[in-house]
């Protein structure tokens, strides 16, 4: 399926006339405008969006970024950052009158200092990257992605990435301590500080998940943390998945926080078996993998205690990883879930939402009767201990309306999330993908909020156009066609 970014209005440019005044700023290699040099950036891990930019450019310094910005301010040309295009809601889609901006050029790790357990680093450093850049210090990175092998930290502060580890060291949000940006109008700016607050509004927040709608990020100070004393990971087997759902929150109850909490269902453990073999039980209806780490003994204590909250909690076995190998064994499975899931379906579509724990049991339960009315299989792999759910829906998509099937059926999980008390996203953003969902998740005074606070970076609308936040037009739309299909109408929904 093709889709641009939106159907916004922004005047034409004559190409050539373009690719000129960029060659004043940037070496001829680094513009490209010819079809097939930009294929590789007509979409990112969302392929069903795709658009050809009308031009890509990939700079190499902070000034040729902001000469850029400056041109496409005053021709009133949209911009797309883009880092490694790994996001999975079509949040790097380009614009087709518009500039795609690759940092791909910016991979610089420019500083790291032991004493204060910080790193600066440029936008295109990928994100495992800096783990291994600082391992023999004793420290590393914590939020960790799947895609962390390839994904970008800027990226990442764009779309406040979490990942496993996100449960006990929370999100690219609290992860990092100053950013620099570059405006639309081209002006360098420095976003929070070297301490743990400063005066004036939290602007480091604001920043981070804001999908490239405000400013093109050019560096990141992240936070650094000292490798734990211990490690320790358990895989707990379940022939229920409603148990497996239970398990979790007797956990988080018994006032554990692990470090990772994760769950998987028998497709998905089926379907990582037998790609990378990591030894699971091909038996299970769920799998719940639980890291702990912290000073030896409080691990001893809370493996311990873990072990018995997941047999009195139904589990029918429980494995303590016996050494580093099984424990990396344990989460190799889980790391590749989703390239697994991509051998037993032609396509799949990954979802994205956010729940309450408590509400685990009753929304894996209701997917799977969507499952059966849709007639798509779903494949459960997600971060359960902070709610954040990544079902992959599985379907073909040369067969005809499959694709707009399996899309539908991930807009109403993503409604079910919002009806339990949750959120349609918990780290992937919301792109273009999320759009009719950012109407049902908030009211239109709140959204107005959202463009207000565009506007006062962005009062031409040219950074990201068309993504993240929905018009107010298109949500009476959408409202609409909810009330015309019979269902809830926009903003109100019945909550369980």
């Amino acid at each position: 399926m093709t889709q641009t970014a939106n159907k916004a209005d922004f005047p034409a440019v004559d190409l050539q006339n373009l690719v000129s005044q960029l060659a004043g700023i940037l070496p001829q290699d680094s513009i490209l405008h010819e079809q097939e040099d930009l294929r590789p950036y007509e979409c990112d891990g969302l392929s069903s969006y795709r658009q050809l930019p009308l031009v890509a450019v990939l700079p190499d310094s902070v000034g040729q970024v902001q000469k850029i910005m400056r041109l496409c301010y005053s021709l009133g040309l949209p911009i797309v950052a883009r880092g490694a295009g790994t996001g999975l809601s079509g949040g790097a889609l380009p614009y087709a009158k518009g500039v795609l901006l690759s940092l791909a050029k910016f991979s610089k790790i420019i500083e790291i200092d032991k004493d204060v357990c910080i790193a600066r680093v440029q936008p295109g450093v990928r994100n495992l990257a800096i783990s291994q850049a600082v391992d023999h210090l004793g420290l590393y990175y914590a939020p960790d992605p799947s895609s962390q092998i390839a994904c970008t930290i800027g990226g990442n502060v764009a779309e406040n990435s979490g990942g496993v580890h996100c449960l006990k060291y929370g999100l690219t949000v609290h992860n990092i301590q100053q950013i620099k940006i570059v405006t639309i109008e081209g002006d360098l700016i420095t976003v929070g500080g070297g301490g743990l607050d400063s005066p004036g509004y939290d602007l480091l927040a604001l920043m981070t998940g804001s999908e490239g709608m405000l400013a093109v990020i050019v560096e990141v100070t992240v936070k650094l943390l000292p490798k734990p004393q211990r490690v320790q990971a358990l895989l707990a087997a379940f022939d229920d998945v409603m148990n497996a759902g239970k398990a979790v929150g007797n956990i988080i109850s018994a006032g554990i926080i692990p470090a990772g909490l994760e769950m998987m269902d028998r497709l998905a453990i089926k379907a990582a078996e037998d790609f990378v073999h990591a030894g699971y039980p091909a038996d299970a209806e769920a799998i719940l993998i639980c890291e702990l780490d912290g000073a030896e003994t409080e691990v001893t204590e809370q493996t311990d205690a873990v072990r018995d909250i997941l047999n009195n909690s139904g589990a029918t076995e429980v494995r303590v990883a016996k050494d580093e190998q099984e424990r990396v064994n344990f989460w190799k499975g889980r790391k590749n879930a989703f390239p697994a899931v991509g051998r037993i379906s032609p396509d799949y579509y990954c979802m994205d939402g956010t729940i309450p724990r408590k509400s685990l049991p009753l929304v894996l339960q209701s997917m799977a009767d969507m499952s059966v009315k849709y007639g798509l299989a779903v494949a459960n792999v997600f971060h359960a201990g902070d709610g954040n759910l990544h079902p992959l829906i599985l379907f073909d998509a040369s067969i005809a309306g499959e694709l707009e099937k399996a899309e539908e059926f991930g807009g109403k999980i993503l409604e079910l999330c919002i009806r339990v008390g949750g959120t349609i996203t918990g780290e992937h953003g919301v792109g273009t993908e999320k759009l009719n969902q950012m109407c049902v998740q908030y009211k239109s005074t709140e959204l107005s909020q959202f463009h207000a606070v565009k506007a006062a970076f962005d009062h031409k609308g040219l950074l990201n156009p068309g993504k993240a936040v929905p018009t107010l037009h298109r949500c009476a739309e959408f409202g609409a066609m909810h009330v015309h299909n019979g269902e809830l109408p926009y903003p109100e929904l019945e909550r369980f």
